[in-house]
């Protein structure tokens, strides 16, 4: 990488304490300022959870959302 100007250094401080940056695809993330929760796996639910987001290109949290809205869809249409 090369070296940045001053100028170049002051902007990029400039803009990252300015704009403190949410992690996560939406803002929801673990390290994101509207706060987050734990949810506790076992080793094999998390290997499965893990092969699913690859093999979609998602992250975890977004197969376990369209898994539920799914799951609410069904369950809504049979009651």
């Amino acid at each position: 990488m090369k070296d940045m100007t001053d100028e170049e250094y002051y902007a990029l401080d400039d803009r990252l304490t300015n704009n403190v940056p949410t992690l996560g695809p939406n803002g929801n993330g673990f390290f994101s300022r509207r706060g987050f929760q734990i949810v506790g796996l076992d080793e094999n639910t998390a290997r499965i959870l893990n092969a699913k987001a690859l093999a979609t290109r998602q992250t975890p949290s977004e197969v376990i959302a369209a898994m539920l809205r799914k799951d609410l869809i069904t369950a809504h249409s049979q009651g």
